[in-house]
């Protein structure tokens, strides 16, 4: 085969499990010699209707079969697959699909008006739509979803009309493979162009220190727009010849009930996720007993978290990466998520990470400075953005990861907080999310955000934005007294605000900005 990229996966694994369950979504299986027999369909199909190597196509939907179907029909080709954030309003839909180019979007029937509406005045020329609980059948939303386009096509139809016979597309793995967007935390979202090659090295990645293998069933609760979900969980498990169970929305009881059904070995998550499932009803009775793989990024668990899963005889593997990494930067072994609490881990095996101190050298072990990362599984450039790209390398090709940490004597990896948010209160140096990271280990709290906040005598100071948990009752001198002993008396939060929401972006981060904004207004 001339196609070495990830559009080649399918087709190579068809002789060697051709007849093993590949994809369950809902009531539906799909195997191995069905989805590549599918993702050849509809290459075919979108290859007649104009689509070509290097052409971008988005998909707008939640997890769904027909989502992996034009991610490997996109690799077939050589086009460039755009994954987009459903919780995105229009504007952020159509600004990036105006910076990406593409001609085509797929999207669930139930998201018409947020495809005609994201879609209106983009380049997009055919939408594609997939009937996800019939919705796609619906004449309204059908019509409504044609907008500006100059055809709409539903997904069955255009996957039936597409040929059988195989697509051998030259394909290296320098070629782009997918483009995902950050989240924009500081502006415009940067579109990261992931190429084949850093979407196969950071699934080698996987496979390797997570030790994945062909009898796994991984289910997916989190969404495979998040690169994430996708490339940590969905394609290693796929590259390997296991199981992928799609699942649309998180709902704990659910999750419980289908570890038990499926026989699930792998789940992946944030820390919120564990503690919605360890604190459902059913949780204490559901047979965890396939379990044999927890992966866990975001932040570190917290540690009442870490002990109800403990008792249950189960461990967590922590990380932590980025959507420029592909995303895996370290992994914190399960076997060592006691010794080496809080750490993310050690560099995954065929990627360095290094720590640069401010003078650009590398920092001695316990030294705060940059964290950087270099290896095959870091993106080339950002789409478009030549002035981003330059600004985000280093001198040698180590990529700039924004973050502060250090690495201890054993090359553990320690993330101290974001450059942008550290605060420095009378020359003293605080990384909020080690204050975040105390905070969280009480029961009360749902969620946590400290900021900076200006300070006649210290120039600033750390203030603690609260959401609590449902139903509990927590003071700022309760607060305050915890922390007492536990940090250093300058870490400790001056003030703290409680909130009843907390204002988060489309992929679940907190918007410290929003933070900031409204702590202004209430000092």
């Amino acid at each position: 085969m001339e196609n070495f990229g990830i559009g080649s996966w399918l087709q190579r694994r068809r002789p060697k499990s051709g007849s093993k369950t590949a994809l369950i979504s809902g009531g539906r299986e799909l195997s191995y010699e069905q989805l590549a027999d599918r993702a050849v369909r509809l290459a075919n199909a979108l290859r007649d209707r104009g689509v070509e190597k290097g052409d971008r196509v988005a998909y707008l939907g939640e997890n769904h079969p027909s989502f992996l179907e034009t991610l490997f029909a996109c690799g077939t080709l050589g086009a460039i697959f755009v994954p987009l954030n459903t919780r995105l309003a229009p504007p952020e839909i159509q600004f990036q699909l105006q910076d990406c180019g593409a001609g085509a979007l797929v999207h669930a029937g139930s998201l018409g008006d947020l495809a005609a509406r994201g879609s209106a005045g983009t380049a997009v020329a055919r939408l594609v739509v997939v009937d996800d609980a019939g919705a796609g059948n619906d004449p309204a939303v059908r019509s409504g979803a044609a907008g500006g386009a100059t055809a709409v096509e539903d997904f069955e139809d255009l996957v039936a009309s597409g040929s059988d016979q195989p697509v051998d597309e030259p394909v290296t793995l320098d070629d782009g493979a997918m483009i995902l967007y950050t989240s924009g935390t500081t502006g415009r979202p940067k579109g990261a162009l992931l190429t084949h090659g850093n979407v196969t090295w950071n699934c080698i990645n996987v496979i390797v220190d997570f030790d994945f293998s062909s009898q796994d069933v991984a289910l997916m609760i989190s969404p495979m727009f998040h690169v994430a979900s996708l490339d940590m969980g969905v394609l290693p498990t796929l590259l390997k010849g296991g199981t992928v169970v799609l699942e649309p929305k998180f709902d704990p009881g659910r999750t419980l009930e289908l570890i038990e059904r499926h026989r699930a070995t792998t789940i992946s998550g944030v820390p919120t996720t564990y503690q919605m499932l360890a604190e459902h009803p059913a949780w204490a009775t559901a047979d965890l007993s396939s379990l044999n793989k927890l992966t866990c990024g975001g932040s570190a668990v917290p540690m009442r978290v870490l002990e109800a899963y403990e008792a249950r005889g189960l461990r967590f593997s922590n990380g932590y990466g980025m959507t420029e990494t592909a995303p895996g930067a370290t992994t914190l072994p399960a076997a060592r998520s006691r010794d080496k609490a809080g750490s993310a881990g050690l560099p995954q095996f065929f990627t360095d990470v290094r720590i640069a101190g401010f003078d650009g050298d590398t920092a001695a072990p316990g030294t705060v400075g940059e964290i950087q990362i270099k290896g095959p599984n870091v993106i080339p450039e950002y789409w478009n953005r030549a002035d981003a790209t330059a600004e985000s390398y280093a001198e040698g090709g180590w990529f700039k990861s924004g973050d502060m940490g250090y690495k201890d004597d054993d090359g553990f990896v320690f993330v101290s907080d974001r450059i942008k948010d550290m605060i420095i209160s009378g020359g003293e140096n605080i990384y909020p999310a080690e204050v975040e990271q105390a905070i969280t280990e009480l029961e009360a709290v749902g969620s946590v955000a400290v900021i900076g906040v200006p300070d006649e005598k210290w120039g600033e100071v750390p203030r603690a934005v609260v959401l609590l948990r449902e139903g509990a009752q927590l003071t700022e001198e309760q607060l305050r007294r915890y922390l007492d002993g536990r940090l250093a008396r300058y870490k400790i939060p001056k003030s703290v605000l409680f909130v009843d929401e907390m204002p988060r972006t489309a992929s679940g981060k907190i918007r410290k900005a929003d933070l900031r904004k409204l702590s202004a207004i209430q000092p």
